[in-house]
């Protein structure tokens, strides 16, 4: 996405933001893209809306900022709702984040956060998919990101499942699981 379109993003999600949220103590909108954080996919928007940190507090304080982040999503649920399904009608892929002022107690990152994804496009119909959280290095983030590019797989999800598919396709990885059969057998006569 160019800068004049990301731009156009960002003041229609700062609009929708401000009407959704009246009077709410929000301090910062923003639109990030590709390559402005590690977490965010080829082709994908995160929108950040950054909530101002607990009067009297200190901006660092992770459990303060918990309960400001709790406080504000349970007082604006619908809202919140209301704002996903209008990023849904975007023609990219966008997560919303809701987070509160102030560094994690690691001093990197946003620390609390509430994160909400993007609804998933069709899929051909497929179903059954359990959801896994990996960390991966830097290297292993580019392979991903150039199976999306190279449009083998529409996001690092799929990238990852297309190149098991390829792992479960080599001769080896069936005697693999042979052994593997065969060693589950061997450790229940224990």
């Amino acid at each position: 996405m160019n800068q004049a379109e990301l731009d156009i993003v960002q003041r229609q999600l700062n609009d929708e933001v401000r009407n959704r949220f009246p009077g709410a103590p929000i301090e910062k909108v923003e639109v990030l893209q590709y390559g402005a954080q590690p977490e965010i996919e080829p082709g994908q928007l995160l929108g950040r809306i950054t909530i101002a940190a607990p009067a009297g507090e200190a901006r660092g304080e992770e459990e303060e900022r918990g309960r400001r982040l709790e406080e504000f999503h349970d007082t604006h649920r619908a809202a919140i709702k209301e704002l996903r399904r209008e990023l849904d009608k975007l023609p990219v892929n966008a997560v919303l984040e809701f987070v509160v002022a102030g560094e994690s107690a690691e001093g990197e990152g946003v620390g609390p956060r509430i994160k909400l994804g993007a609804r998933p496009r069709a899929l051909g119909g497929e179903t059954g998919f359990t959801p896994v959280m990996a960390r991966l290095g830097q290297e292993d983030l580019e392979t991903l990101d150039t199976l999306i590019t190279a449009g083998i797989a529409a996001s690092r999800a799929e990238a990852v499942r297309w190149a098991l598919a390829r792992i479960r396709e080599r001769p080896a990885y069936e005697q693999l699981r042979a052994r593997s059969r065969e060693i589950e057998e061997l450790k229940s006569q224990f």
